[in-house]
This record gives structure tokens, C-alpha cells and sequence, in this order.
């Protein structure tokens, strides 16, 4: 039946099935064949995935992005980013990555980044003069901070694959690692600049403006410190501040940008619903190829081959790290977490690394696989933004990879990187 199973779902990954699809049509072909269940457990137990109160959090920070999005954040806070090193040479980049960085604080996805904000950060670059291809590189690169930086909907899904951990940590983890990211693309950024001769013509703002352009950017920057202190006080739990994080998305459109008409809500809430529709699509599927490997014992034969090993920790990690890489040039960062994680978080806990080190470590390689072909989400989203050929694109990313397989060691070598705030703020994992 395991066989069958990934056979099939091989097959269909590769004539071009959507993730989510292929999981699912590849389950029922595996039920069917063997004829060991009846046809009506694939249903069941794609129910089963996404019947979670937890995952109520899913929908509601999604609304909240697309809320802050519809009332001017995007500009809000390109403002707020480019007075301080528009004016820089190779500054539009810069701009780029911090309101990207600002902004996978709302938003909690890559996609999203990239073609929100990230698509009027392309048109302002070639404006400016850098390549286009370029400028479609260095956006699909930092929107990798997305899924990092809390709030965050792959580690939402994380949380509820290994008890270990809670989502409160993985949130209150993702800070330090995401702005390491953010320093990262802003030093290749600066090394082509120089190479290439980016210059700004523009001027730095006057302090007048410079206030003003903060004022009010503070309501925007202030969600992420909403939504974290809220649940280190106590006052919610994570699902609970994704709707706080609604309430809060509408004041701040209607009454404090008012730039939010009642008009827009019927459009804003239909591309949440898709969107939402899309997510949890994968992951019901998702919860049933799992199911179908869980009661074929593969996690524990593969857990109990990989610990056969005797691997110190920082070996396993090394393994695993490169198993992942694989796995994420051709499997998205969801349906990858959700077959993947309850095989190797227990193994992982058995040699002894810390859960949230591990979960970082997990999430973010699954992650860069949205910028790695053939299956790069992130590369096929930035490219039709961008209008520019998916090769072009992949030629300018050389340096970006380069820089993230750095920091992917950082954070596999030094585990304080993603423990040090969770411990600190006294989250319990």
C-alpha cells in the first residue's frame, strides 16, 4: 500500500497535479488498489485534518492581512522603509527587503508578500534602474521572511504535527532568525549594488516628513507586538489573536488610515475565502496520505532506521538538513510539514535537540524550497509579477541561495538564534 501509495503520488507531482491534489487523488488510488479500507476513510480522515480549533487561526490571520492590505498598509509602509535608506546607494533594494520584513509580520505567507507588496516593489526598482530581473530575485528572496516572522501559518500547522512545541514559541522564535534573513539579502543587496553602480537620486526627507511617515506606520507595526504580547499576558491564546488581529485590521482601515471602504469588504472577504480554501485543501489531504503512512508503520521503520544510525546531533541535523532540501525542491512547505514532521520530530527528540531549534531548522528549509526549481512557488509568482522569464529570474538568484544556505547553517550550529527569545520571554514550548 506504501508503495502504491508514493508511486503514485510521484507520478503525479510530476505531470504537473497540483501538491494538494496529488496527495489526495494518490490516497484514494492507494485505498482502492489494496482494497484493505472502505473508500469513504479517504474522506473521513481529510475531514479529520482540518476539523482543529487551532486551525480557526488559518482564516482569520489571512482576513487580517488581506484587511491591512486593503486599507494602504503596502504604502504606509513603504514610506516608513524608504526614508531611511532610499536615499542610500543601492536604497530601493533596501526598501524592498525592510517593508517586506514589515510586512511578513501581517501577512504570515510568502506568496502573499511577493505578490502584494512585493509587486509594487519590482515597478519602483525598474523605475529606478535596476534590473528587472533583479529586482524579481531580491523580491522572491526576502518574501522568504514571511512564513518566519510571526504571525505565521506554517508554524500554526507545525504546532499541531509536534506536541513538543507550542505556537506561542514558534512565533516569539521566528523573530531573531527572520531579521538575520532580512541582513542577509540586505548584504548581497549591498555587494550588487556596488558591482552594478545602483545609485539614488533621491534625497533624505526632512525630519518633518520622516515624523510624519512613522506616526503613522506605528498602528501597522504595532499587530505583531499585539498579537505576542497578548498571548505572553495571557489575555489569548493563538487562535484567539487571530481574530483580535481582525478587529484590529478594521479599526485601523476604517478609523485610523480610512482608506478601508465597506464597499471593499464583500471582494477582501471572497479572496480570503479562496485563499483559506486553498490552504486547507492541502491540508486535509495532506492529513490523509499521512494517515495512510502512519497505519503502514513508514514513520516508525523510517525513525527506527535513522536512529540505527547512532548520528550525533549535529549529524542528524546535517542529514536531515539535507534531506529536507530535497524534499522541498519538489513538495510545498505545507503538505511537507505535515508528513514529514511526526517522523522526524520524534527522532529528533530522541537524540536530543531542542524542538523549537528544530522547528526552526525545519521551517525555514522547507521554506526555501518556494525559491528553488522545478516546483518554487515563490519563483513562478515573483515571475509573473515581475513579467519577466523564469530563467532570467533563477540567473539573478545565485547569490540570494548563497546566503541563505549561510544562515541555514547559522541556524542549524548556533540553536540560540531560534531559542534564546522564547526562553527570555518564559514561552513554554
Amino acid at each position: 500500500m506504501s508503495l502504491i501509495l508514493l508511486l503514485s503520488v510521484c507520478v503525479l507531482l510530476a505531470i504537473g497535479v497540483p501538491v494538494g491534489f496529488s496527495l489526495g487523488v494518490a490516497t484514494a488510488f492507494a485505498v482502492v488498489a489494496v482494497g484493505k479500507y472502505p473508500m469513504l476513510v479517504v474522506l473521513k480522515e481529510t475531514f479529520t485534518g482540518i476539523d482543529s480549533f487551532p486551525l480557526m487561526a488559518v482564516p482569520f490571520f489571512i482576513l487580517a492581512a488581506e484587511l491591512m492590505s486593503g486599507g494602504a498598509l503596502t504604502e504606509v509602509l513603504l514610506r516608513f522603509a524608504g526614508q531611511f535608506v532610499g536615499h542610500k546607494r543601492g536604497g530601493i533594494g533596501y526598501t524592498n527587503i525592510i517593508s517586506l520584513t514589515f510586512f511578513s509580520g501581517i501577512s504570515g505567507s510568502a506568496l502573499a508578500d511577493a505578490a502584494g507588496p512585493g509587486s509594487m516593489l519590482i515597478k519602483m526598482m525598474d523605475k529606478a534602474g535596476y534590473g528587472r530581473a533583479y529586482a524579481g530575485a531580491l523580491t522572491a528572496s526576502t518574501a522568504i521572511v514571511g512564513p518566519i516572522i510571526p504571525p505565521s501559518i506554517i508554524m500554526i500547522i507545525y504546532g499541531l504535527q509536534d506536541e513538543n512545541v507550542s505556537v506561542g514559541a514558534l512565533f516569539v522564535a521566528g523573530f531573531i532568525p527572520g531579521i538575520v534573513i532580512a541582513l542577509a539579502m540586505a548584504l548581497v543587496n549591498w555587494s550588487v549594488s556596488k558591482q552594478r553602480n545602483y545609485k539614488s537620486d533621491e534625497p533624505m526627507p526632512a525630519l518633518a516628513v520622516i515624523l510624519s511617515n512613522t506616526w503613522r506606520a506605528i498602528p501597522a507595526l504595532m499587530l505583531p507586538v499585539l498579537i505576542l504580547g497578548g498571548m505572553r499576558a495571557g489575555w489569548f491564546t493563538p487562535t484567539e489573536a487571530s481574530v483580535v488581529a481582525v478587529f484590529y485590521a478594521l479599526l485601523c482601515g476604517l478609523f485610523l488610515y480610512r482608506t478601508l471602504a465597506f464597499a471593499n469588504l464583500p471582494a477582501i472577504l471572497a479572496r480570503s475565502a479562496l485563499l483559506t480554501a486553498s490552504v486547507l485543501i492541502i491540508i486535509g489531504f495532506s492529513a490523509c496520505f499521512a494517515w495512510v503512512l502512519t497505519i503502514e508503520r513508514l514513520p516508525q521503520l523510517a525513525a527506527d532506521l535513522i536512529t540505527s544510525w547512532q548520528l550525533s546531533p549535529w549529524m542528524l541535523l546535517i542529514v536531515i538538513n539535507l534531506f529536507l532540501l530535497l524534499v522541498g525542491i519538489f513538495i510545498e512547505p505545507l503538505p511537507a510539514v505535515m508528513v514529514l514532521v511526526p517522523i522526524l520530530g520524534p527522532v529528533a527528540a530522541a537524540a536530543g535537540i531542542d524542538p523549537i531549534h528544530f522547528a526552526m531548522v525545519v521551517i525555514y528549509n522547507l521554506t526555501l524550497g518556494m525559491i528553488t526549481p522545478p516546483v518554487g512557488g515563490l519563483l513562478f509568482v515573483t515571475s509573473n509579477v515581475a513579467k519577466i522569464p523564469l530563467a532570467a529570474l533563477t540567473r539573478e538568484l545565485k547569490p540570494f541561495l548563497y546566503a541563505h544556505a549561510c544562515v541555514l547553517i547559522l541556524l542549524t550550529f548556533i540553536p540560540a538564534i531560534s531559542t534564546w527569545l522564547p526562553n527570555l520571554l518564559g514561552f513554554k514550548y
